[in-house]
């Protein structure tokens, strides 16, 4: 039996943790407060009956047209017509749809964008983008197309169309691609026709909220990506029987930047109990590790930059996401159409232009998320790099590799994969918040670029999720190659955890060469899934 969860909007205090979940979990349930549905109604009855007349001021995109055309009058009985014709006009998108996780996010956030009573739909708006979220009808828009101003106009769009039941519009349904009329008689979920009034179309089109579902998804998943790489960061240490001294508190204490102090106590606390990372384990020479044979073995003092400076370049990328977060936390509930509707004191409302569907924030934002998670990337990628190299491990097999050597080869070409998602990923990370062309006759003269700027960013975390994946495999793999070198030496208390969870989804590879796509596939769903994640937690609680 289905639990349903319910989710109440009112346009002030959705967060971005419910529009996640909101996103992927289809079972939540979505519902407009009371108290939004009466602001709405009084608002709109206003517009009914003070500003329904061809002598009615000029408002922009209400009676009158759009760009160019915004000193042109739209007749009232031309203003149902104007809707279809700006959505049909709009609708220019490219390439390959958004995810349905996007379309139901953007679905709910242009829902309580409206929910605040600043954008003046009339509240049956809100109830259909509702019914379609609460369904599972989710409208297919193109991810290509949008500049993030006049915010995502392109894509929101295909949105519109769809709400509005135009046959031209497709969704996704139970898992079927079909038309939108198609999907709404099968859902049952109101008129196949939602014939769409005065604002109203101009309202599901005009913001930046293609862009903020992107961002938030990714967002969210960096985050939890961030955590499984302190988990892997503390696999590859335990591995390489590294020098813990570079995360005394003592050291980042005298450079007390919060996510460096947090990531060096995020690691302690993971390889406590640890003996792997101690002098003893380190004086045992492995069979591939070279040592001077004229000396006696001393400390080895110092570890390499990718392991000693761990807490230097995590540190700046978990206070990038908190930066990051006060910028979505803002947006989610903000109002980013135009124009906007206000009360006034005394009674009645105002209609004001402004430039609140400019994506400049989002687009700056997702330029330095890209920017955060390609660097955690690329140390992640370096130190998979030392552990498959006998010279730079400290002994650890070359290759990690199992069965007879030469007929078997190992890991080094899944390394050669994560560099080039490296490469890919700093390319996406070229600046698109500096990117404007001008459009619509110079009216629009500069642009956010904020979809392509979520859009770079959200590959460049799902990238990164597959070189996470894989140091967690490779440490595990180095872990069990060598536990018989290293008796009676154990894992912290968070690294077993983490390890044996490992061990639990993809087994050691000792006899040799293996169809190894599905152990990276597998890897990457460590992340996706948090379920080394979850082990740990299980184990020593929250750690991050």
């Amino acid at each position: 039996m289905t639990i349903m969860t319910t989710t109440t909007i009112n346009g002030f205090n959705l967060t971005a943790a419910q529009v996640v979940a909101v996103a992927r979990d289809h079972t939540i349930e979505v519902n407009l407060a009371a108290s939004s549905r009466a602001a709405l109604k009084e608002s709109r009855d206003y517009i009914e009956s003070t500003w329904m007349h061809d002598e009615a001021p000029m408002m922009y995109s209400f009676n009158t047209g759009v760009g160019m055309l915004k000193d042109t009058r739209v007749k009232v009985q031309d203003i149902v017509l104007f809707q279809t014709q700006l959505i049909k006009a709009h609708a220019c998108g490219m390439g390959e749809p958004f995810s349905e996780e996007v379309s139901r996010a953007t679905m709910l956030l242009r829902a309580n964008a409206f929910a605040s009573n600043y954008s003046a739909p009339r509240v049956e708006v809100v109830d259909r983008l509702l019914a379609f979220v609460n369904a599972g009808i989710h409208p297919i828009m193109p991810q290509k197309g949008s500049v993030g101003a006049s915010g995502d106009l392109a894509p929101l769009a295909y949105l519109a169309a769809a709400i509005a039941g135009f046959e031209e519009a497709e969704v996704m349904y139970k898992g079927q691609r079909m038309s939108a009329p198609e999907a709404i008689r099968a859902a049952n979920v109101g008129p196949v026709v939602f014939e769409l009034k005065a604002k109203d179309a101009s309202a599901l089109i005009n913001g930046c909220t293609v862009s903020l579902a992107v961002a938030l998804l990714a967002a969210a998943d960096a985050r939890n990506m961030l955590s499984d790489a302190c988990l892997s960061l503390g696999l590859t240490l335990e591995a390489m029987r590294a020098e813990m001294s570079a995360f005394d508190p003592r050291i980042h204490e005298a450079r007390p930047h919060a996510g460096q102090i947090k990531t060096a106590a995020i690691i302690r606390d993971l390889l406590d109990g640890s003996t792997r990372t101690t002098h003893e384990a380190r004086a045992v020479q492995f069979p591939e590790e070279l040592r001077r044979a004229d000396i006696p073995y001393t400390a080895r003092i110092q570890d390499v930059y990718s392991l000693r400076c761990a807490p230097q370049v995590y540190g700046p990328v978990f206070d990038a996401l908190d930066y990051i977060d006060t910028i979505l936390d803002k947006e989610v509930n903000s109002a980013t159409d135009n124009p906007l509707i206000f009360g006034k004191d005394g009674g009645g409302f105002e209609i004001i232009s402004g430039g609140n569907f400019h994506g400049q924030y989002l687009a700056q934002a997702m330029d330095l998320l890209a920017m955060a998670i390609a660097d955690l990337g690329s140390i992640v990628e370096r130190r998979v790099a030392r552990l498959i190299d006998p010279t730079l491990s400290w002994g650890l097999p070359r290759n990690l590799m199992s069965g007879v050597r030469g007929v078997n080869t190992g890991y080094p070409v899944m390394q050669c994969s994560l560099s080039s998602l490296v490469m890919e990923n700093r390319t996406l990370c070229m600046p698109g918040s500096v990117d404007s062309i001008p459009a619509k006759g110079n009216s629009e003269d500069h642009v956010s670029n904020s979809t392509w700027c979520a859009r770079k960013a959200a590959t460049v975390v799902s990238n990164t999720q597959y070189i996470v994946g894989v140091e967690m495999l490779l440490a595990s793999q180095a872990l069990t190659m060598t536990e018989n070198l290293l008796p009676g030496f154990v894992l912290g208390k968070g690294t077993q955890a983490a390890y044996e969870s490992v061990r639990s989804q993809i087994p050691a590879c000792l006899d040799g060469d293996r169809w190894l796509h599905n152990d990276l596939e597998v890897a990457r769903s460590f992340i996706v899934s948090g379920s080394v994640r979850e082990a740990v937690i299980a184990k020593i609680g929250e750690f991050v």
